[in-house]
Parts: C-alpha cells; structure tokens; sequence
C-alpha cells in the first residue's frame, strides 16, 4: 500500500500501453487523450485543493491517536482526497476513450484511493467524495469538448461565429480555473495593497481615508464565506476579470457584428500582463475594471435602444425594429446610473467616465439629443446618490480623502515640464501592455477611429470617445509629474475592440503585418505566463516584479514567536511606521492581531484615523521597520528600553528583504503629531 500511494501512476501505464498498442491509436488521436487526460487530472486536482482549503479538515494522521501510520503525514488538509480525485478523473478520460474493457481502469483508481485509507492519511469520505469529484470534473470537460467539436467542425457560413464564441468560452474558462489554482498553491503572500484593504474589511465603514468602501466590503463578503485565507481575499479576482472579459465580448459584438473581433477583445483582457494581474490579486482595479465595463456596455445600450432615438436615426447595429417598452429605456439608464456609483464607490477614476459620456454626446450628431433629455442626469443624480456614503464620511472626517487625492495628483506643485516622467508613464504603458502589442493597440485603434468601412460614424466614435480622452489625458499629466502605471487601465477596453476590429474586419493583411500581430500576441502570453512564475527566469530580486509580494508570511510567523514569548509577562501591542508592514502583519501573525502605525513624518494613512495608541501605555510593544535599521529617535523616549533582532527573509537562496524586529518595552506614550502630508 505504501508503493501504491506514492507512485499510482506505475499501475496506470502498462494497461494504457496495452490498449494504445492494441488498438493502433493514431498519433493526433493520442494527442487528444493525453491532452484531455493531462487537463482533467490538472483540474481535479486543483479543485481539490481549492476546497480543502475551504473546509479545512485535519488528516486522521494529525487529529486520532494510534493510527496505523504507513507514510508520512503531510501538514495540508484531509477533504478531499486529491489522489482519489486524479486517480478517478483519469480513469474516467481513458474509460471514456477506450470503450467497453476501459471499465478496468475503475478497480486502479479504487485501488489507489483505497491505498489512502490504508496508510492512514484520510477519511474514507475524503476518497469517496474525491472520486466523485474527478469523475464529474472529466464529464464536465467532456460536454464542453464534444459540444466545441461540434461547433469548430461546423463549416456552414451560419456556424462559423460559433467557433469563435466556443474558442472565447473555453479559453476564459480554463484560464480562470487556472488562476484558481495558481492562488491556493502559487508562490505570491498577499500584496501589501491587499493586506491593507483586508484590514479595511475587519472594521466596515462608509469610506476610507485613500479609497471608497467597495473593495473592503468585497473582501469582507468572500472572507465571511471561506475565512481570512489568502485563497478567500482573493476569489473574486478571477471571477471579476471574467465578468470584465464577458461583458467585453458582448460590446464587441454589438459594436462590431463579429464573433472574431469579439472574442479577440475580450481574450485581449485574459493574456496581457497588466488585466492578468488584476485576475490574481484583489486590488481596487480588479473590481474597477469590471464595473467601468458593465458601465460601458449598460451605456452603449442606454443610448441605442431604438423606442427613445429620434425618428430620422435607425436602430443600432444588431437591434431589432420596434418591441420594447418605453419603460425599458429608463430602466437601463438607472442601472447605469447604480453601475457609475459602485464604480465611484470602487475607485475615483470612475469620474472619467462622465467626461467621456459628455465628448461623445457632444460630437456624435446622432446622440447630442440625449443632453436635451431627462434620463442622464438621473442617472447622475442616481450615480452621487449611491456615492454618497463617501461624501458623507469625508465631510466627518474634514475631507481627508479630497487632500490626499490632491497630493496624489501633484496638485500643489503647479505647473512644470518634467520629461522625465513623461517617458516613464511611456515605458510603463509598454511594460505593462508589452511593446508590440501596444503598439498594435494604439495604431489599430486610431486608424479604426479613422476608417468609414468598418463601423458607423457613432459606433467608431463611441470607442475613440472612451480610450484616448482618458490615456491622452494622462500622457499630458505625466509631462507635469508621476503618473502610476495603472492609471490609465480602463482606455484598453474599447482600445481593445476598435484595434480588434480593425485588423480582423480588413479584406486583406499583408503577410508582415499578420506575423507582427502574431508575435505581438504571442509575447504578450508569454510575459503574462512568466510574469506568474518569474523564478524560471531566475531574475534578480530588485528586478523581480513579484519580489514586493514575498517574503511577508516569514515576518508573520517570525514576530508571532516573539509575540507569544513577550504575552507571558505583559500585554503585547504590534506597530510599525508604515501601513504596508502594519498590514501584512495584521494578516499573518497567528490570531491576526490588531496592529498599529506610528507616525514619524510619514504622509496619513487609515491607521492615523483609527488611532488607538492612547489606551496602550504600560504595555510592551513590538515595532517591525524593512531594512537594517536603527530605532528611530521619536520612539527612544516613549518606551523605558528596547531590544533589536534582525531577520533575513531568503527564497532560492537568494535575500527578498531585511527586517528590524524591536522588543520594547514600558511604553510611556507619545505625544500626537499634526498631519504634516496627505
């Protein structure tokens, strides 16, 4: 049973070689059943491991006394089996194939999870609803393989969208399962950003001082359903990007009438670095980017249903003569109207969208009778009306979050000329799009703004209307001062499209431009692949892009052994300087304690207006700064003496990061300190 339970594949491949050589399988036959073999194992084990981590069940090695222990005792999770899992879905893949005898390949997958009981690592209800779950995740995969066979094969010119829709549905499904599994077994601790925003979610208010409430109360929804894990802070990541990626699609193809152009634009979103990373980490963009999406396409049907356009002006592209109700008009711009401010209430950013509403409604001559009309400015009204909890909590706390935004964007400094920046929001445009595909973007989607054959005047209009306002807005920004990578990000939606579109939807392409659009494409899935897994790279930590989110889980369990060594004797407070170290600590000490941040100069964060040092003094306390550094002369005189002790977070033998970790004790308090920067 031991040798069956480390090495179940050995009792698989003499009976695959037996039925491969007696029945004479073709080679692109082979193919297909070892690439299905290969995915059903792949995300029965993925799944697995996703819903162990959700019910957390001990192995009957850790939790029972005198289990006749074989093997040796992993410290994951019991339920479920994942050998079971992948031992069934593989004997489900090959039995599917090899029809009739391919039964036997059942007993093999029994035996195997059989074994996991034997050795004493699992429940027989962790094997059986294992097998269960691989037998059901290759059907699964079967009904979307024969009904994608059915439609890509399908050669008459009324299927012929079909196969790209079937192409764009299981690219972004798979991707997503993908990222799934990357989150609960990838190398990535959360973000500071993320840990940040976790700490918002323990303590729900109407704002916060740098972002609306959205993403606290996102993080909160999924962290109540599976608990403070990383897999749970970050399950809604895929699913947003996913959402984003759908609702590109469907304005699209309504914009375009093309199933190509469609799934491009929205599998635009899946491949490219910068809209990859917002499918793994739960930052404030992931939602925002879904909501500025649903708003463009709720949009884009508020101002084309045919009941409320005037009589000289057809149905868009698409609708249907006639039908609906006049009501039906107005109910679409009060969802728009609710999508604006749950963008509001995500990110500030979302503002641009009435900018880009008005320049379209201004140059569009088929749609500048919407200014003269009732229904946008109620969802104005509507859209301030669900962003007003942030105003009603900036005016109690005297406008902190308007000074910040202020300071974020350089206000104070006037106007300047620095060059510098200007090519560095430049390069990071290209970073995080990649070259060639940036380039591609850019130039399709000016010359489909150009071209009268591909689109209508509006249609053509609408796109250029919500890409080059925003990203020329902030290229002109840049010249003034530092404009962040990301904050242009919501441009590529309809960049995406009207580029799509225009390279697809041409009669012809010369043969250079379809090998650079080729590569263009082919690097962008390259970087994003690499970008999840940069130590086959073996890059330096300082050009490491995923360095920042590594390193923190040490600092965790590193100070949580001081921690609980220091309780013994007196009540323990944890502090920093920065609400980046603050956080993470928050996150990963054992108990998730509450934490603090010092001010000593620094700009405002949350913590300064949650406060909390007041009711501390007598205690000891234990302050954690990145780097060899000393004990900052502010704190000297607020603890009766201190000690240091330096930690040394490696991974691959190389150094991520230095911490200085302080024992101090006597805390004597500190006099408050005026806010100096916002």
């Amino acid at each position: 049973m031991p040798f069956i339970t480390s090495k179940p594949y050995l009792l698989f491949i003499p009976y695959i070689l037996y039925f491969l050589i007696s029945r004479k399988i073709e080679l692109k036959k082979l193919f297909l059943i070892l690439s299905l073999c290969l995915i059903s194992v792949g995300l029965s084990d993925g799944i697995a491991s996703i819903v162990k981590t959700i019910f957390e069940r001990p192995r009957p090695c850790q939790s029972l006394e005198e289990v006749n222990l074989l093997v040796g005792c992993t410290e994951s999770f019991s339920f479920p089996s994942n050998h079971s899992a992948n031992a069934f879905a593989l004997a489900a893949a090959l039995s599917y194939f090899f029809k009739g005898t391919g039964m036997l390949f059942y007993p093999i997958a029994g035996i195997i999870a059989f074994s996991r009981i034997y050795v004493g690592v699992h429940y027989p209800s962790d094997v059986i609803l294992g097998a269960l779950l691989g037998i059901l995740v290759f059907y699964t995969i079967s009904v979307f393989y024969n009904r994608a066979k059915e439609n890509i094969n399908d050669k008459s010119p009324s299927h012929e969208g079909r196969k790209f829709r079937t192409i764009f549905v299981l690219t972004t499904l798979m991707l997503t399962l993908l990222r799934f599994f990357y989150i609960n077994t990838g190398p990535l601790d959360l973000s500071p950003d993320e840990a940040h925003c976790w700490e918002w979610s323990r303590r729900l208010d109407l704002s916060y001082y740098s972002k609306g409430p959205m993403i606290a109360y996102l993080i909160a929804f999924s962290t109540w359903l599976m608990g403070d894990k990383v897999f749970a802070i970050r399950f809604l990541a895929p699913v947003l990007l996913a959402l984003s990626s759908v609702l590109t699609y469907k304005l699209a193809k309504d914009i375009s009438d093309d199933e190509k152009t469609a799934a491009t634009a929205g599998l635009l979103l899946q491949i490219t670095p910068l809209f990859a990373a917002y499918g793994i980490l739960m930052t404030i963009d992931s939602p925002f980017i879904f909501f500025w999406t649903l708003t463009l396409y709720l949009f884009w049907k508020a101002v084309n249903t045919q009941e409320s356009a005037p009589p000289p002006y057809p149905p868009p592209r698409g609708g249907r003569e006639g039908g609906g109700t006049p009501n039906s008009k107005l109910q679409t711009w009060l969802l728009f109207g609710i999508t604006v401010g749950l963008g509001l209430l995500t990110k500030y950013s979302m503002a641009f969208f009435y900018t880009c509403a008005f320049l379209f409604f201004i140059f569009s001559k088929e749609h500048r009778f919407w200014l003269k009309r009732k229904e946008p400015y109620i969802a104005i009204i509507l859209s301030l009306a669900v962003f007003s909890p942030v105003i009603i909590w900036n005016a109690m706390q005297g406008w902190v979050t308007l000074k910040h935004t202020a300071g974020q964007a350089h206000v104070s400094e006037g106007i300047k000329l620095s060059i510098k920046d200007f090519f560095e929001f430049l390069g990071s445009q290209t970073g995080i799009i990649t070259p060639l595909l940036f380039f591609a973007v850019i130039y399709g989607a000016l010359k489909a703004y150009k071209s009268r054959s591909l689109f209508t005047v509006h249609c053509s209009l609408f796109l250029f209307c919500f890409w080059a306002p925003m990203l020329g807005f902030f290229v002109l920004k840049s010249l003034q001062a530092k404009v962040q990578a990301n904050w242009a990000t919501p441009a590529y939606i309809t960049a995406f499209i009207a580029s799509s579109a225009y390279f697809l939807k041409r009669d012809a392409i010369k043969k250079g431009t379809k090998i650079f659009l080729s590569l263009a494409l082919i690097m962008a899935f390259i970087v994003t692949v690499f970008s999840h897994y940069p130590e086959v790279l073996n890059l330096p930590v300082k050009t490491d892009p995923t360095s920042r989110i590594k390193g923190w889980k040490e600092l965790g369990q590193e100070t949580g052994k001081i921690y609980k060594s220091m309780a013994q004797a007196r009540n323990v407070f944890v502090f920093s300087d920065s609400y980046q170290v603050s956080s993470e600590l928050a996150f990963y000490m054992p108990g998730k304690p509450k934490t603090y941040c010092v001010n000593l100069g620094r700009r405002m964060n949350q913590y300064d207006i949650w406060g909390g040092f007041d009711n501390l003094i007598g205690s000891n306390a234990i302050f954690v700064i990145i780097g060899n550094g000393d004990f900052p002369q502010e704190l000297i005189g607020a603890f009766d003496s201190y000690e240091k002790q330096k930690l040394t977070v490696e991974r691959n033998g190389r150094v991520l990061r230095d911490y200085s970790i302080f024992k101090c004790y006597g805390f004597k308090g500190m006099p408050s300190r005026n806010i100096e920067s916002y």
